[in-house]
């Protein structure tokens, strides 16, 4: 028994030696990574002692945990880029006491960017360059060495038959680096900085600018530029270097250490030659700097730094990387935000609400979720009621009054943005200031702004508590009782042909007829006229659309009930794309005063494949519609649609794709002489068929593009025409709505616009159209000229 029980202590002991021996590097690389990620966060120790103290602590492990600590390194590099001077500063540090690990840094770093550029992550790519510029400044990299790699970067502008988007990505790469570095290079090599700032300067002054209308917020310059990012960080870098290169903004932690790191040997960035462009390239997009604040705006406080002071550039930069770091967490957002470290020396309420209104309005697209942006404003709001409210009222103001020449998309995000959030703030507001454009046409910008941000906000409430928080004169602007009609209960219904078999239709379906059932009673409706030939019956589609919809008023879901269980008789009576539009116009007679179910009604139909998408496209720019035509819901319509369509595209090539790979991987374990698992295993008659129907919607989605941008054309031409015959101003408040949606359509769904972008430059946007319709599709194309 005892020697049993001591055999068993024994064997303990070694099972735990030997998990210690386990546990025990692990545990220590966890430490090493808490210490790294941790340090420049707050202490009650200094930074410098902080720094000094971690540096001796890696040192001390670099012969067992080497390459741990190098990934480490590698890692908060990228993922920490507001700590990049501690960072940098720390690698210094580990260079002076050991020569070859600050080499290898510097070797790992090189290697990710080429990764980085390879893989086409531009952003991280940028911080890594960054990173590498600030080596400079801590005596690890030479500066010659670095100077050569920016050159490198900058001959991409000599390339040719090149896409712009790629030289001004290279471009913009090298002037971010330069507010850090540009002080050390000025005083080492202050030639060679010329010869480059001089390329650049070549290379600016012949850039295409086509697409900047485009990507504008405002479409005019009063009283704040609306400058393109390249344009405006070169003015910046400009006025940095009259200034001898010195900003107030970025904490340099090495320059306590500066007579220990001016000691160490200094190492030569390996060559950096920016990988060929190919077509599977995708560069980031242009884009133009939103400008909504001057220091006029500013009542007290710490003035706003200029629009090309480098300090805007810095600061906002720093906020655009919180906010990017965050968009999963408003409430993590909001705290980093209204605790920026440098919040005393700038109005930093005034630069968060810029830069994130900057990000909810950009174009083509918006990076997260509008509904992110709306959250984080409303924790900023709780985290500093006392005055991040007026700010963002400021803002407010500032927006309405300059509606007139504000992008359509924007105006769209506008409303919808400040809907939401009156929504968590009881709906006050100080509408009496609004007053003066109720005298304005309907059609015209602020009218229509406030009814839309009725309409939306009455999606986030009930009618009557939207009349309750305005006032009595904006009642013409208020949206009507959501409510359906139904024709064939009104006074002189009688007189309308089918009203007696609706109302016997009626009348089975809450008896709970079958769809047989139903479909027998139908077939006494009469075709109207002398269409005995017709391919369907108006009538009918009538009769049934508007009593179905009618008995499934009460909600969305006793809609999506009624068309399930008579989704047959809706397939029977769609045969073609006539009787398809039938019924869209039935659903908008019963539901005009209802927008949102309107909308989920038609998402509906093509999910339920009861519509086609061309229907969709052509009913909305049908006569009957074009009274509806500039309202927010109907593009709502549309936008889904295309999206509905795009989703089936990407599905089937996901499918294919996958088949495809199924397929080789079988053939090369048969080559290879392995077993093989033939269970569900596609053929390739399948893959055949599956390629076909991939081959169909993307017809059919080239198809849908043509429609709606033939029926752009179409009518804003005809306007054109009409003004012209009756010599009128063309540029009506109904224009700018319709050239703008057509904008929308090309920005919204730029991916998918561009596979087709021959066929429409040979089928619809030729040389022969007027000028007007002609720019909106050049500037497009040259997102990515």
């Amino acid at each position: 028994m005892s020697r049993r029980r001591h055999s068993s202590d024994e064997d303990d002991e070694r099972k735990y030696s030997k998990r210690h021996k386990i546990s025990e590097p692990t545990e220590i690389e966890d430490r090493l990574e808490s210490l790294i990620t941790r340090v420049g966060e707050k202490s009650t120790s200094s930074l410098e002692s902080n720094l000094e103290g971690l540096a001796g602590v890696l040192e001390a492990d670099l012969s067992n945990y080497r390459q741990k600590i190098l990934k480490i390194l590698c890692h908060c590099a990228v993922k920490m880029p507001e700590k990049t001077t501690v960072y940098t500063t720390l690698v210094g540090l580990l260079n002076a006491r050991n020569y070859n690990c600050g080499g290898e840094i510097v070797e790992m770093l090189v290697r990710n960017l080429k990764d980085l550029l390879k893989s086409c992550d531009f952003e991280n790519a940028r911080t890594f360059v960054r990173f590498l510029a600030d080596l400079v400044n801590c005596h690890v990299i030479a500066a010659g060495s670095l100077l050569q790699m920016l050159d490198d970067f900058v001959d991409v502008t000599l390339e040719d038959a090149i896409p712009q988007v790629r030289a001004d990505w290279y471009v913009y790469a090298v002037l971010s680096v330069l507010p850090w570095v540009g002080r050390e290079l000025h005083e080492k090599k202050e030639a060679e900085l010329e010869r480059l700032l001089s390329t650049i300067d070549n290379y600016m002054k012949k850039r295409q600018k086509v697409h900047v209308p485009a990507l504008c917020v405002w479409a005019s310059d009063y009283p704040h530029p609306q400058e393109e990012y390249l344009d405006c960080l070169w003015a910046q870098i400009t006025k940095l270097k009259q200034d001898r290169w010195q900003e107030r903004t970025i904490v340099r932690p090495y320059l306590i250490f500066d007579s220990i790191l001016c000691e160490a040997l200094q190492h030569n960035v390996p060559q950096v030659i920016p990988p060929p462009h190919t077509e599977l390239c995708k560069y980031p997009y242009p884009n133009v700097v939103f400008r909504m604040f001057d220091y006029t705006d500013v009542d007290d406080g710490p003035p706003l730094p200029g629009a090309h002071a480098i300090e805007r550039f810095l600061i906002e930069e720093n906020l655009h990387r919180i906010i990017n770091s965050n968009h999963l967490e408003r409430r993590d957002c909001a705290a980093a935000l209204i605790s920026y470290p440098g919040k005393t020396k700038v109005p930093i309420n005034y630069m968060i609400v810029e830069v994130m209104l900057s990000q909810l309005f950009m174009l083509p697209m918006p990076q997260w979720l509008e509904a992110f942006y709306g959250s984080t404003f409303i924790e900023l709001c709780k985290l500093a009621p006392s005055t991040f409210p007026q700010v963002l009222a400021q803002a407010v103001e500032i927006l309405f009054e300059r509606l007139e020449t504000m992008n359509v998309s924007c105006i769209d995000r506008f409303a919808s943005w400040f809907a939401y959030h009156l929504s968590n703030f009881q709906f006050r507001w100080s509408w009496d200031d609004w007053t003066p454009c109720l005298s304005m046409d309907p059609e015209s910008q602020k009218p229509k702004f406030i009814k839309e941000v009725l309409i939306r906000c009455m999606r986030l409430s009930y009618h009557q508590r939207v009349v309750e928080i305005v006032p009595e004169d904006f009642f013409p602007l208020l949206p009507a009782k959501p409510e359906p009609i139904y024709k064939y209960d009104k006074e002189g219904a009688g007189s309308l042909p089918g009203t007696m078999t609706a109302h016997k239709l009626m009348s089975a379906i809450k008896s709970k007829c079958t769809p047989e059932e139903a479909l027998s009673i139908l077939k006494n409706v009469p075709t109207p006229g002398d269409e005995d030939d017709a391919i369907f019956n108006p009538l009918k589609i009538e009769v049934f659309v508007t009593s179905l919809l009618f008995l499934g008023s009460k909600s969305f879901s006793h809609a999506f009930a009624g068309i399930a269980k008579f989704h047959y008789i809706f397939k029977a009576l769609a045969e073609g794309e006539e009787a398809q539009i039938a019924i869209l116009r039935n659903m908008y007679e019963v539901w005009c005063n209802h927008k949102q179910m309107m909308v989920i009604l038609v998402d509906k139909f093509l999910k339920t494949q009861i519509v086609e998408c061309s229907a969709v496209a052509n009913w909305v720019f049908s006569r009957e519609m074009s009274q509806d035509f500039t309202k927010f819901y109907t593009w709502e319509i549309m936008h889904s649609t295309i999206r509905r369509m795009t989703k089936q595209v990407q599905k089937l090539q996901h499918e294919v794709i996958e088949a495809q790979e199924r397929i080789e991987s079988a053939a090369d374990k048969k080559n290879s002489g392995l077993d093989m698992d033939d269970e569900d295993l596609p053929t390739e008659e399948m893959l055949e068929r599956m390629e076909e129907r991939l081959e169909s919607v993307q017809s059919q989605q080239k198809n849908l593009f043509l429609i709606v941008f033939q029926r752009f054309i179409i009518i804003l031409t005809e306007h054109l025409v009409k003004c012209e015959a009756a010599g009128q101003d063309y540029n009506t408040a109904w224009y700018r709505w319709c050239l703008g949606r057509l904008l929308e359509v090309f920005l919204v769904h730029h991916d998918q616009v561009f596979k087709y972008i021959s066929t429409l430059e040979s089928l619809l946007f030729t040389s022969d159209i007027d000028l007007h319709i002609l720019e909106v599709f050049q500037q497009f194309c040259s997102l990515r000229s």
